[in-house]
């Protein structure tokens, strides 16, 4: 089944954090979650400055590190790091 979005209208230069994952897979599964507890998130190539692992990455917004990084460790999904990325919000173009 699949899900709709209710905020699926997402700026891109609010999200100013991003959460480097070890495998696709996990970066999906986070970004689901996320968004199916209304969080705002999008899926992003993978900054290499940041991580030369998966090649895809979570955007999201900072402020909100904790309660994700709670989130995301109660539901058991594996992720590298979360980074205060300032340079995401130079993408600065709406995403439906």
């Amino acid at each position: 089944m699949v899900q709709v979005r209710e905020n699926a209208c997402i700026k891109i230069n609010m999200l100013d954090g991003v959460i480097t994952f070890f495998a696709s897979q996990q970066a999906v599964r986070a970004e689901r979650l996320l968004i199916n507890n209304s969080y705002k998130a999008m899926l992003i190539p993978g900054p290499r400055e940041i991580s030369p692992n998966c090649g895809v990455a979570l955007c999201f917004k900072f402020d909100k590190e904790k309660e994700i990084t709670n989130l995301l460790n109660e539901n058991k999904v594996i992720f590298e790091r979360i980074h205060y990325y300032p340079e995401a919000k130079k993408l600065s173009k709406w995403i439906e």
